[in-house]
């Protein structure tokens, strides 16, 4: 399914008439128009902000406990609020889904699924505690897992397969 499927606007937000969709030579693309006012909607991505946790040689893993992904395990993380910075995101939703305070240790990569319209910001960061708590109601289970522990074939996304293979690669000291 397209992502324009999945977030298609019906309204337009300055006047409310219907939005039509054209196609925009000068672009090469279809846009949404609003048919009364002229404004322009685009579809953009929406971003989702997140961190490894790592504590102890081992990182943080979170069962979800809704879909997309139910029952399959991924790292903290979740859609950023308006006017919110991703770092501050990733610090939120640690807290959040965890009940972690976690220190970031700088930007791990930045990720896409694109066929949902998603763009996920991974951090590297730390905790003092290994005392992790479901903390919301997003997870049923939190794990601490050592590297060569991770679930690979029970991971919810293929985002959270790459980032983590991502981080694996780039440890100062690769097992």
């Amino acid at each position: 399914m397209s992502p324009e499927r999945l977030v298609t606007p019906r309204y337009c937000q300055l006047c409310g008439r219907y939005l039509v969709e054209r196609y925009v030579e000068e672009e090469s693309r279809s846009r949404y128009q609003c048919e009364g006012c002229g404004f322009v909607h685009y579809l953009n991505p929406r971003v989702v902000a997140s961190v490894i946790i790592e504590h102890g040689g081992r990182i943080l893993l979170q069962q979800r406990a809704m879909e997309p992904g139910k029952g399959l395990w991924t790292f903290p993380g979740g859609f950023l609020e308006i006017g919110e910075r991703p770092e501050e995101g990733a610090v939120r939703e640690a807290k959040e889904e965890v009940g972690l305070d976690v220190t970031l240790d700088g930007l791990h990569g930045v990720y896409s699924r694109p066929h949902v319209g998603i763009v996920l910001v991974v951090y590297r960061g730390t905790s003092t505690s290994d005392a992790a708590v479901v903390g919301d109601y997003e997870s049923t289970a939190v794990r601490w897992y050592a590297i060569d522990d991770i679930p690979w074939p029970d991971l919810a996304f293929d985002t959270t397969a790459a980032a983590l293979k991502d981080w694996i690669a780039a440890r100062p000291t690769n097992p």
